[in-house]
């Protein structure tokens, strides 16, 4: 008689309930992977507002910018954690998200929402303790509206790109208000379209990946066609590229003698031209992912912060 053969699968995928000896250090590693740790690189979004503002490396203010830091990586995390539970079933339909822990069945949902729900509130509670009024109402908002989105705001188009969006401005907005800058209207211009064109890019992306299985996934691809989100992320990069470019020249005249804010409009537009290309070919998936394995884009993000910090030192 043949030996039974040790099964591999840990939970129940009909139910999501763990099955007879599960392994509670399995379950550990999934709640782990779905919080997306990885994805925390776009936290560093914080820092810009105190990298354009040239005080960056102000002790408070840095000390400031690294909670605002943490604050996002325990609300993203919390949101993710909640995404997935509720998205479990569309996800068993994608080819890449049915991977995913809970999709997968690694993870039970009830107890990602659990982990999730206390990880927001953490966020919420850190961001108190700094006494920052603004972090609390910035990642306050942030809470309420993504959770929002995982509920019922990702299946209304155009909506869906627009609370994508305000995630990454969010983060962007964060590192000025718990460091007490003021953000100026360039700033918040080059943040929202910025964010717009690569959630534009990454939606483009996903429809050329899922095909005609697209409404199964997510709902609200099915509104769109890949001509109008090609207008939507060209749209979107123009507009970030004429206000960064206002922003630049207003820094550069003739009396600050500072020709850097200029020269930085070089590697931000090379930048994201070199981001489209990602797009256009339908491969941009989510945005941690293409600047992670893009050295080219690498190097012009780093040419960037250079020419930027040059600049705002001689200011």
């Amino acid at each position: 008689m043949a030996a039974p053969s040790r099964t591999t699968t840990v939970t129940d995928r009909r139910t999501g309930d763990p099955e007879r000896g599960a392994s509670p250090l399995g379950v550990l590693v999934g709640l782990v992977r779905t919080a997306r740790p990885r994805q925390w690189v776009k936290n560093v979004l914080v820092l810009a507002a105190p990298l354009a503002a040239g005080v960056l490396l102000q002790p408070s203010v840095l000390v400031a910018t690294a909670l605002a830091f943490v604050v996002f990586c325990l609300a993203a995390s919390g949101i993710y954690l909640v995404n997935d539970a509720r998205d479990v079933e569309a996800d068993r339909a994608h080819p890449v998200k049915r991977h995913r822990p809970i999709a997968a069945g690694v993870v039970p949902p009830g107890l990602a929402v659990g982990v999730g729900a206390l990880l927001l509130a953490a966020a919420v509670a850190l961001a108190a303790l700094t006494s920052s009024a603004g972090l609390v109402a910035v990642i306050s908002t942030y809470v309420v509206v993504q959770l929002a989105y995982c509920f019922f705001l990702k299946h209304q188009a155009v909506i869906d790109l627009a609370v994508v969006a305000s995630g990454f401005l969010l983060r962007a907005m964060a590192g000025g208000v718990a460091a007490g800058i003021a953000l100026s209207q360039w700033f918040l211009l080059v943040a929202a379209f910025g964010s717009l064109f690569m959630v534009a890019g990454k939606r483009y992306s996903e429809h050329r990946l899922v095909g005609p299985d697209e409404a199964a996934t997510r709902s609200a691809l099915k509104e769109y066609s890949e001509s109008y989100l090609r207008f939507v992320w060209s749209l979107s990069a123009a507009v970030a590229v004429t206000a960064y470019s206002l922003w630049a020249f207003e820094l550069t005249t003739p009396e600050s003698g500072n020709p850097w804010p200029a020269l930085s409009i070089a590697p931000f537009v090379l930048a994201l031209l070199r981001y489209a290309v990602d797009i256009d070919r339908g491969s941009a998936g989510a945005p941690e992912d293409i600047v992670l394995g893009d050295r080219t884009l690498q190097v012009l993000g780093v040419a960037w912060v250079v020419i930027i910090v040059i600049g705002v030192s001689v200011a």
